[in-house]
């Protein structure tokens, strides 16, 4: 049984585990047949039997197996490696991914955290403002108190030495002055200098956007809701000063610190004085100087419009612009004006002002403060006008829109698919002279006012009143016929987005062809077209 010509197993050498391929050559060479094995049984040594043929097959047998098994444990622990390392790899692709993901998100946070910082510093300068504020109030408080116990112990007898020493000494010593309130002294040199009589008009035009007839007469109507009453220690700020600070703020678009400076005020009180006048004119001057056109008011706007265009039953010329805004701190991304951001390269958030005009260019309809990524279509459909239509409240009464706005039972719009008739030409032209007036208010308007060109310092959820304010002393400007400087002209920027659905009404396109139609045919239409 122990003449087998291979090696006895316990004469191998051991081999290190993790050394495939030492294990591979040492299997070959362990278990590799004898070169030269007896030729005959005369050549056999003595005292040994002669070899079993079977027994000498089943150990072949036995050898080939474990040869197979070895083979087949060497290629599985191959295998074995082979799928560890597509694991490995695997697993150190997916770590890239996430550590990807990772800076990505760390990216974003750092940047909503700026976002944020910059908000939250914005807002604790206006704290600190406030409570510097309420300081010298508490101060003037003391000192009124200090004064009154000054006066009655001095009416009671005990002398007007005792009186100073119990309020203003330190200590119970005599001799010391009485504590008086600290005010910061601020020149108002500039606002003494316009509002002397002798200031020349033209310099106050300037600088108010108005003459001082229509300052005069904004002040008396703003006079009973603006007006304070004077304390103790402090004079109340006039009406004329106070309405001066707002209109200046207005139409300067000047920073509250530089205000400040101009008027001789605080800061945070420039900033209550600009809300508080802005509050007071649309609680009491926007119900009479911005409103919606009926009867008289109605028929005059049609005839006008149809004299100037051609066009008949045209109440109004309607256009739809951006004002810029801080980004705010909840919903970015709808306020987000892509259309502004990839035109000027940088990055632009807005809301959206839309405003109908009568022949004059007074706004009798404005709706503000939709985010600025709405289309002027979306906008449309939520405001007041929308409503006032779906009532059945413009019957027989066309509204001039730009291309941006979808064809209605009341909404009249240009044509824009290709290749246009002469008749849709002429008809383009026409309405185009109406959509002007529109479009040339609001150039106005950001003119005259010059804080709506840039972003402000005002808060997201005031700005409605701060822009509706505008609107309405764009009308009082209008309507008294206040000429506006040369050099405060304004070119609108504003990207029109045909809607998808452009044409919402069959009986408005019918109306639309028969209106240009009887312009080529009646000799109404232009040439410019040809």
């Amino acid at each position: 049984m122990n003449s087998f010509p291979f090696p006895a197993a316990a004469h191998h050498q051991p081999l290190p585990e993790d050394d495939d391929d030492s294990l591979y050559i040492a299997f070959f060479h362990n278990f590799s047949p004898s070169p030269s094995p007896p030729a005959s049984s005369s050549e056999m040594p003595k005292g040994r039997r002669k070899r079993d043929p079977a027994a000498t097959t089943a150990a072949g047998d036995d050898k080939k197996r474990r040869k197979r098994r070895s083979i087949a444990n060497l290629l599985t622990s191959i295998a074995a490696m082979d799928a560890q390392d597509d694991s490995d790899r695997r697993d150190s692709d997916e770590a890239s991914s996430r550590d990807l993901s990772l800076l990505e998100e760390n990216h974003q946070r750092k940047a909503e955290a700026m976002l944020d910082y910059y908000s939250r510093l914005q807002d604790n300068f206006s704290v600190v403002e406030d409570d510097a504020d309420t300081v010298r109030s508490k101060r003037t408080r003391l000192a009124a108190s200090a004064v009154t116990a000054a006066a009655a112990a001095s009416a009671s007898g005990d002398g007007d030495a005792g009186a100073s020493s119990s309020v203003a000494g330190s200590g119970g010593g005599g001799g010391h002055q009485q504590r008086r309130l600290w005010v910061k002294d601020r020149s108002r040199a500039w606002w003494d200098r316009c509002n002397h009589p002798d200031f020349p008009e033209a310099e106050f035009r300037q600088a108010f956007r108005m003459g001082r007839a229509t300052f005069d007469m904004i002040c008396d109507e703003l006079g009973s809701a603006v007006a304070k009453e004077d304390t103790m220690l402090r004079a109340a700020i006039p009406v004329r000063q106070r309405v001066a600070v707002c209109i200046w703020r207005l139409a300067t678009g000047e920073p509250l610190r530089l205000v400040s400076k101009r008027f001789g005020l605080g800061i945070s009180t420039c900033h209550k004085l600009v809300l508080e006048v802005c509050t007071a004119i649309k609680t009491l001057l926007m119900p009479r100087f911005l409103q919606w056109p009926d009867g008289a008011g109605a028929a005059e706007a049609k005839s006008r419009f149809e004299a100037a265009s051609g066009i008949p039953n045209v109440l109004g010329s309607m256009y739809t612009t951006h004002i810029p805004i801080i980004a705010p701190k909840i919903s970015v991304a709808a306020y987000f004006n892509r259309r502004h951001t990839e035109r000027n390269q940088k990055t632009s958030y807005s809301i959206t002002v839309q405003g109908v005009v009568n022949p004059d260019g007074v706004f009798t309809d404005v709706c503000i403060g939709w985010p600025g990524s709405m289309p002027d279509d979306q906008v449309l459909e939520k405001s007041a006008l929308f409503q006032r239509a779906t009532a059945g409240m413009l019957k027989n009464t066309w509204i001039v829109g730009s291309s941006g706005y979808p064809l209605m039972d009341w909404v009249l719009v240009p044509y824009t698919h290709q290749n246009l008739t002469w008749t849709q030409h002429a008809f383009n032209e026409k309405i185009g002279e109406v959509q002007r007036v529109a479009r040339e208010a609001f150039a106005r308007l950001k003119g005259r006012w010059t804080c709506l060109q840039k972003r402000t310092e005002v808060k997201l959820q005031d700005l409605p009143v701060v822009i509706g304010a505008c609107c309405v002393l764009h009308n009082i400007c209008e309507l008294r016929k206040e000429e506006m400087e040369p050099e405060l002209k304004y070119e609108m920027v504003d990207d029109e987005m045909v809607p998808e659905n452009s044409i919402r009404s069959v009986s408005a396109s019918q109306a639309r062809d028969s209106i240009a139609h009887n312009l080529l045919h009646h000799g109404l239409a232009g040439t410019a077209f040809f």
